[in-house]
């Protein structure tokens, strides 16, 4: 199996003990085609690696010259570290409710495993296992990074931080959250109810004294206070002509 690599600095033209491959898994033997590489800079370079003896092996490449790990392959695939993770905690979560937490990171490969510190504990997932998590009900999904509590209690409150493991490289975790867990406001919801109710009182009341003070009657009579009046014309005789009818407005 092979990889390839960009090389960006001269002194990395000359491959020839510079890259070390090596099976971090079971025994076996291990060999490279080509043992000298040879490459002008900004060119791609690929480095040969075959083995036998093993079925599903983790090969690293590792510069000779130092201990970090630069490249893994594990399932044909190449792995990366996890970056930093992301992190959404809600600032204020009401006791009694449900609230989601989430944690992410895209560069892991394999996909990373998440796990929730709060105030610097590991939380386990179960939380009756721990004397520290006993009093809280929560679930912890280590595939997804979801931290559901539910419900909230008054002991959840606390800094939550996400570390993200894919068993390469250092683990990585995000930055430190806090967040509340708060009573609901019983009194603040009963105080907007009865002013709510005062305000419908007195609108209604307003009402009510509109119409027994003859307002709307005299709202009406206002607006047909003209009147027209027409009187049926008289009879006349033959070769008689006078005015006979009139209007009055």
């Amino acid at each position: 199996m092979g990889t390839k690599a960009k090389v960006g600095r001269k002194e990395l033209l000359l491959f020839t003990s510079v890259i070390l491959c090596s099976l971090t898994l079971g025994r076996g033997a291990v060999y490279t085609s080509e043992p000298e590489v040879k490459v002008a800079e900004n060119k791609p370079a690929k480095l040969s690696c075959s083995y036998s003896g093993f079925s599903s092996p983790r090969v690293e490449w590792k510069f000779t010259h130092g201990d970090i790990t630069s490249l893994v392959c594990y399932n044909n695939k190449i792995t990366v570290p996890p970056s930093k993770p992301t992190i959404n905690v809600p600032s204020s979560a009401t006791i009694g409710n449900r609230a989601v937490l989430t944690c992410s990171e895209k560069d892991g490969s394999p996909p990373s495993e998440y796990y929730w510190f709060k105030d610097g504990i590991l939380m386990p997932t179960d939380p009756k296992s721990n004397r520290a998590f006993v009093n809280s009900s929560y679930s912890l999904n280590l595939k997804t990074g979801e931290l559901i509590f539910d419900p909230v209690s008054a002991s959840d409150a606390g800094d939550y931080t996400c570390e993200a493991r894919n068993g390469y490289g250092s683990p990585m975790k995000s930055n430190t959250v806090y967040m509340e867990a708060a009573e609901l406001n019983v009194g603040g919801i009963v105080a907007a109810v009865l002013v709510t109710l005062i305000l419908l009182g007195v609108l209604i009341f307003g009402i009510w004294f509109a119409y027994s003070r003859g307002y709307f009657d005299r709202a009406k009579k206002g607006t047909s206070s003209k009147k027209v009046i027409y009187s049926q014309p008289a009879a006349r005789s033959e070769g008689e002509f006078r005015q006979t009818s009139s209007f009055l407005v």
